[in-house]
């Protein structure tokens, strides 16, 4: 038996942070489902970039659209929505057996709207009605105008995965978020079954603190902090108020692990998904993680770190991990947005080409 299906067993969802055309037409998507036990997926600006860029799958879809008299932002919502229709309808048996535990896809909105309350809503609803796919979530980052935008699409009904969270506080924020929308659905007799996700970003801890720390507590950042945010999870999930919903018919907002590709060349591998082993939680990795954690991944006892004597020893070494918490959120945004600029010109460079060709 594989280590992924091992962990899928242990309770742990495995997706896979990446989508690109020619993966669902080579049938490597659905090989993955099948033998890596692979139950849903993550997208970015960055991954639609590199697809785009780096191969010719799109050609044709973008000569048509261009003839349509698509461009930019909106030839490229064209060409994801394809792409993750396909994917959710892949993902589509296991939502339905897993009564839509499971079996989910994401979709960002435009990064340029991470400070925009309203157009994040507004986009959020747009586009999963485009969509048409009941397992797919839409991004919107937690940042402090993201939240009211989550209350309110989880409100209105649209499955929100939170992304671009990195502290047990920011996490927590979100899962305010998304409980005031369920219980305002709830009050307003609505039906509160509606998913959700929250994605705490692990390895850019450890990068941010690589050059700042003794070798001693290297890589061990992400994780504890990880420990920390899923202890106020788990708190969560035995607290009163969230008894209350599901007592009604609402579902539990899952922590997700993201960020979960070693970055470290010598570190290990599969770092992140051997130490975020946990239940009822969520590990979307890149391909190069979920494949070398299926061809020597060991499983090992579940989420267990001593977070706070962790998080201590690098207070002692001088790292203030609030600040740097919400210097890693900003910092995200912006690295968002210079991507999502990025897969503008790269869609115009392509289409220029195209054209000419």
């Amino acid at each position: 038996m594989k280590a992924t299906q091992k962990l899928y067993e242990m309770g742990q969802s495995l997706w896979l942070d990446n989508i690109t055309r020619g993966l669902l037409s080579s049938g490597t998507l659905r090989q993955y489902i099948q033998e890596f036990s692979v139950t849903g997926l993550t997208s970015n600006p960055t991954i639609f970039d590199h697809a785009i860029k780096n191969s010719h799958d799109y050609d044709d879809a973008i000569r048509q659209k261009l003839k349509g008299g698509k461009s930019g932002e909106a030839l490229f919502f064209e060409l994801a929505i394809e792409d993750l229709r396909q994917a959710a309808d892949l993902f589509r048996p296991i939502h339905d057996l897993t009564n839509g535990v499971d079996g989910w896809v994401s979709l960002e909105v435009s990064p340029l709207l991470a400070h925009d309350t309203s157009g994040t809503l507004a986009a959020a609803k747009a586009l999963h009605a485009r969509a048409g796919r009941p397992n797919l979530f839409i991004k919107i980052p937690g940042t402090q105008e993201g939240l009211p935008a989550i209350e309110e699409a989880i409100f209105a009904g649209v499955p929100i995965n939170v992304t671009l969270l990195f502290s047990r506080a920011q996490y927590v924020a979100a899962a305010e978020a998304y409980l005031r929308g369920i219980e305002r659905r709830i009050a307003a007799g609505l039906n509160p079954d509606v998913g959700s996700v929250a994605s705490l970003f692990v390895s850019r801890w450890d990068v941010a603190v690589e050059k700042e720390v003794p070798d001693a507590l290297r890589d061990q950042l992400g994780i504890a902090i990880a420990g920390q945010a899923h202890e106020s999870y788990c708190r969560l999930l035995e607290s009163p108020r969230w008894k209350r919903t599901l007592n009604a018919g609402a579902r539990v907002q899952r922590l997700l692990w993201a960020s979960t590709g070693t970055k470290n060349p010598k570190a290990s591998d599969i770092l992140y998904v051997r130490g975020l082993a946990a239940p009822f939680t969520v590990n979307t990795m890149p391909e190069a993680t979920l494949k070398a954690f299926a061809n020597h991944g060991e499983m090992v006892e579940t989420l267990s770190v001593h977070a706070e004597e962790v998080l201590a020893k690098f207070a002692k070494a001088g790292i203030d991990t609030d600040a740097l918490a919400a210097q890693l959120l900003d910092e995200g945004a912006a690295s968002f947005v210079k991507s999502w600029k990025d897969l503008m010109e790269c869609i115009a460079s392509k289409s220029v080409l195209l054209k000419a060709a």
